[in-house]
């Protein structure tokens, strides 16, 4: 099971690598230049040249800074996002396969920890204003995602992953359930920090936001963290929505496809008022997700006793 795990691990790593040569390249086309194409054939090489050259540059640690949480945080960060793949639908079954959906509500709840804990310990105000309002949109989106997946497991009668794909043989819970993708799909972006809902690293008002004092190692780490979100998002939105066992082809050709729009929502949408996405969140999304929820009870009710 370990060494499963260890070969899983490497293998999201240099996902995330080529995730971030993808995402270079489409912003590149969507800007109408070239994006990186020098490094190897095409410029596959170059997030493997990013990766030596940002780990070899000079750690800087501000003096007023808290020592151990600020270099303990970016770690924790990449930790909680790896550690999320363990609950993949495999067959041999890595973390607790059969609550596999607790465990990753309960893995997002923790995620909110490091993003909290950068801010705070750099003890920057830009840092920590991003921090703060990485924590209250985290926490706003976190409410409709985990009413989305509620409304999945009352379907579907278990919390396991691995039944998502049972019940979508014959039609995707994407045509039967579209608004509540929609709404799934947003609260990704905002769960993840993605345009246009990236608040916690404004550049226009906040330079960087949370992560303003980390360079080289702390850096990449966070680096890391987000886009090992991106793909694990994009992942569990097939899973949800389009079906699919994880021996396919045909499923790794719609994570990047999921994965691709995450991109193409960054190149396309400018960056939203903050407290317009707070309404959206409390106002928009939740009330739509609860009445999704209550209909589906009440439905699964009606089935059980006719």
């Amino acid at each position: 099971m370990a060494v499963s795990y260890l070969i899983l691990i490497v293998c999201v790593l240099v996902g995330v690598a080529f995730v971030t040569l993808l995402e270079r390249k489409i912003l590149g086309y969507i800007q109408i230049r070239k994006g990186p194409n020098k490094l190897g054939f095409m410029g596959l090489m170059q997030p493997f040249s990013d990766a030596v050259k940002l780990f070899v540059k000079e750690q800087t640690f501000p003096n007023s800074s808290n020592f151990l949480p600020y270099y303990l945080s970016p770690v924790f960060s990449l930790f909680v996002s790896l550690i999320l793949w363990g609950i993949l639908p495999l067959n041999f079954g890595l973390l607790s396969l059969e609550m596999g959906v607790l465990f990753f509500l309960c893995c997002l709840g923790v995620g909110v920890y490091p993003l909290m804990g950068a801010g705070w310990a750099s003890n920057c105000k830009y840092s920590l204003l991003g921090s703060l309002r990485a924590v209250a949109q985290t926490i706003s989106y976190e409410v409709s995602l985990a009413l989305i997946l509620l409304s999945y497991i009352i379907l579907i009668g278990g919390f396991n992953f691995a039944i998502l794909n049972v019940f979508q043989e014959s039609v995707w819970f994407f045509w039967l359930t579209f608004p509540l993708s929609m709404i799934w799909f947003s609260s990704c972006l905002a769960e993840m920090n993605r345009t246009p809902f990236d608040f916690a690293e404004g550049e226009s008002e906040l330079v960087s936001g949370f992560n303003t004092e980390y360079s080289s190692g702390g850096f990449v780490l966070i680096f890391m963290a987000e886009y090992a979100s991106i793909l694990f998002m994009s992942m569990v939105s097939v899973l949800l929505f389009f079906g699919g066992t994880l021996v396919s082809v045909g499923f790794y050709l719609k994570l990047v496809m999921v994965s691709f729009i995450f991109i193409w929502v960054r190149g396309t949408l400018p960056r939203m008022r903050y407290d317009k996405l707070m309404y959206l969140a409390w106002k928009s999304f939740l009330p739509v997700s609860l009445n999704y929820l209550i209909f589906f009870v009440g439905l699964s009710a009606f089935l059980f006793y006719n």
